[in-house]
């Protein structure tokens, strides 16, 4: 090997090191929301009752952090009054994915009653962080 394939190489390796450890980084932290609206409906339900906050989750159906992020939301869900999980399959629906500018699965999208994204999470999310950025939407009084 030359001296400049050897340099390459380790400029390669440095780079996808970097890139993993941001990437790392970034796994699972609650992000602003990007602005997406109509979440409800991408879902294919609407609020009903004391719903108030949906966790719309975009998986694909080989992906093993997808199954870890599904099982912390269906038990988040079912300990929180107001709150729900839809997980959407991207290979069934790529529209979805796309109206929402995923680029990785596993994304939670969390959006309020009105359908108006509050956040988003990519990887697996904690679930204290996670509660903690939907609450004030969980607490706002329903509409009569």
């Amino acid at each position: 090997m030359s001296l400049w394939g050897a340099v390459a190489l380790g400029v390669a390796v440095v780079v996808a090191l970097v890139l993993a450890l941001v990437l790392r980084a970034r796994d699972g932290r609650v992000r602003a929301a990007a602005g997406a609206s109509g979440g409800w409906a991408l879902a294919g339900c609407s609020p009903s009752g004391q719903d108030r906050v949906l966790l719309l989750q975009l998986s694909s159906p080989v992906c093993a952090p997808c199954r870890q992020t599904a099982a912390v939301l269906t038990e988040l869900a079912g300990r929180t009054v107001g709150l729900v999980h839809v997980e959407l399959d991207v290979a069934d629906r790529p529209d979805a994915a796309r109206e929402l500018g995923v680029l990785r699965t596993p994304t939670v999208v969390a959006f309020d009653r009105d359908g108006t994204e509050l956040l988003r999470v990519s990887g697996v999310p904690r679930a204290a962080d996670l509660l903690a950025g939907v609450r004030p939407a969980l607490s706002g009084r329903l509409a009569p």
